[in-house]
């Protein structure tokens, strides 16, 4: 297997890494940022080409990583070439740009994985493992926290700009949204408040969800971009007729108290932490690589990143209206 990667920033790195610790051929980077090119170039080879056209020529498989606006146009293109393709979360930045991205790989036969490494964090996976196995029961109540700073890319920062980012809810929050549909099935109805709509262009952003899922389980889901670097919280909570999981990555004693500060030298775009030997975003494009060359089960299916993708954008419309708002099943 011949893989490209598109983008070479932070998840660009970090997908390259999991590539290495498969038996695929990294072939090469496509990338605007030839400081970072160079350097994944000289650890892990490869050449860097200088469009997806020149890429798609010499490989198999794409991993995109590169900003969520640019996911449409990449995507089609690389089905057109016939290669199977790994994307980035969010699946693209509007709905019907997903839906024609689903239908296009369908109809051209490539495989369409979307990276939503949630479902393989050991401990998000053993709580869904969990609940498959009806140790708590049916779910009746959900809680899902992230809580970290926003991305603080020194130039170009996407991030902040919400007509290509779609800003904190979709870009953190759908992570979460992925999960809550994950363990209780589809939603039909988000009602959403957030700062970044109450005061645009603030610093910092925080939302609240609730989702109403078609089985009655309701889910609260909280996101935030307005801690101090290097910090990134999660929190679950899945309260069953018969049980409750609860995982915590901040479980402690005592107080710890935690200050901005200036010249920090956090990342630039905020991850996860993990206590597993191997990283989830490696054990993310293990999964993948198996699914492409021996058509394994998958966590995480194209439908999956597309209905992940409906939530957010409802939370986001009705974090806008102040109103809730329904989702519709057009995608099956």
């Amino acid at each position: 297997m011949r893989v490209g990667i598109v983008g070479t920033g932070f998840m660009g790195r970090t997908h390259v890494a999991g590539w290495a610790a498969t038996p695929a051929e990294i072939v090469g980077f496509v990338s605007k940022d030839e400081g970072t090119a160079v350097a994944l170039q000289k650890q892990y080879g490869g050449q860097i080409y200088p469009d997806l056209a020149s890429l798609l020529q010499d490989v198999d498989v794409v991993d995109i990583c590169a900003p969520t606006h640019r996911h449409y146009e990449m995507v089609l293109q690389a089905a057109a070439a016939g290669k199977d393709i790994i994307c980035e979360k969010p699946l693209a930045r509007t709905l019907p740009q997903a839906k024609e991205m689903v239908e296009v790989c369908e109809k051209a036969g490539v495989k369409l994985l979307v990276a939503h490494v949630v479902r393989y964090f050991p401990e998000y996976a053993q709580a869904k493992a969990q609940v498959a196995a009806n140790a708590i029961g049916q779910p009746a109540v959900i809680r899902l926290t992230r809580g970290t700073f926003q991305p603080k890319k020194a130039a170009d920062n996407w991030f902040v700009d919400f007509e290509k980012s779609g800003g904190m809810m979709l870009d953190l929050m759908i992570h979460d949204f992925d999960y809550a549909r994950w363990i209780a099935g589809d939603v039909v109805q988000v009602y959403a408040k957030s700062i970044g709509n109450n005061a645009p262009g603030a610093a910092v952003d925080h939302g609240l969800a609730i989702l109403t899922h078609q089985n009655g389980a309701i889910s609260h889901i909280e996101g935030s971009w307005a801690y101090p670097p290097p910090l990134f919280r999660t929190r679950l909570e899945i309260a069953g007729d018969n049980g409750w999981i609860q995982f915590d990555s901040e479980q402690m004693t005592a107080i710890k108290l935690h200050l901005h500060q200036q010249g920090d030298d956090s990342a630039d775009v905020p991850i996860p932490g993990s206590p597993m030997l191997e990283d989830p975003y490696t054990t993310q494009i293990k999964a993948f690589y198996d699914h492409i060359t021996n058509d394994a089960p998958v966590a995480v299916t194209a439908v999956d990143g597309y209905k992940a993708l409906e939530i957010a954008l409802a939370a986001i419309e009705s974090a806008q209206t102040g109103k809730p708002v329904k989702i519709g099943e057009d995608l099956s």
